[in-house]
């Protein structure tokens, strides 16, 4: 018999509040774009493993309907951050999936990030042409570390 891996009902939590104004398509993204540890081999085969800290650091991105109120709320992180950024309370993060295995049994994927502060601009378009993404902000923070559990 095979796995079975029923998903639904995600949650991003940024400092505390539920996100709920999205889009649709992929509305949340935790990627890593650093290497967690380097290994570097050299002559008969001698080889050193180095642990870099970079690479515990992780990258969200949220993508919520324009104008919302999910939208003003991380906007003033943005601005916040831009106004004194000395002054910034860093966030945390909370990525729930919920896994369902057929036979009613849920298991919770949770990534928890902390110590994050936005890290681009959010951009804008203008198109005449119908596209949905022109009503799409997305919000992209850096954290210094992630730990996830299942």
């Amino acid at each position: 018999m095979g796995t079975f891996s029923l998903l639904g009902n995600d949650a991003i939590t940024v400092a505390g509040r539920l996100l709920s104004d999205f889009g649709s398509g992929e509305v949340g993204k935790v990627t890593y774009p650093t290497e967690l540890a380097t290994v570097k081999t050299g002559k008969n085969g001698n080889t050193i493993y180095v642990q870099n800290a970079s690479g515990f650091q992780a990258s969200l991105d949220i993508k919520v309907i324009r104008g919302s109120a999910d939208d003003k709320y991380l906007n003033t992180f943005l601005k916040n951050y831009r106004e004194e950024p000395v002054k910034f309370v860093l966030k945390d993060a909370t990525i729930t999936k919920l896994i369902g295995s057929g036979t009613g049994v849920v298991t919770s994927d949770t990534y928890q990030l902390t110590g994050g502060i936005p890290t681009k601009q959010v951009e804008v378009a203008i198109n005449t042409e119908g596209d949905v993404e022109q009503a799409i902000c997305t919000y992209t923070f850096v954290f210094s570390t992630s730990e996830r559990s299942i």
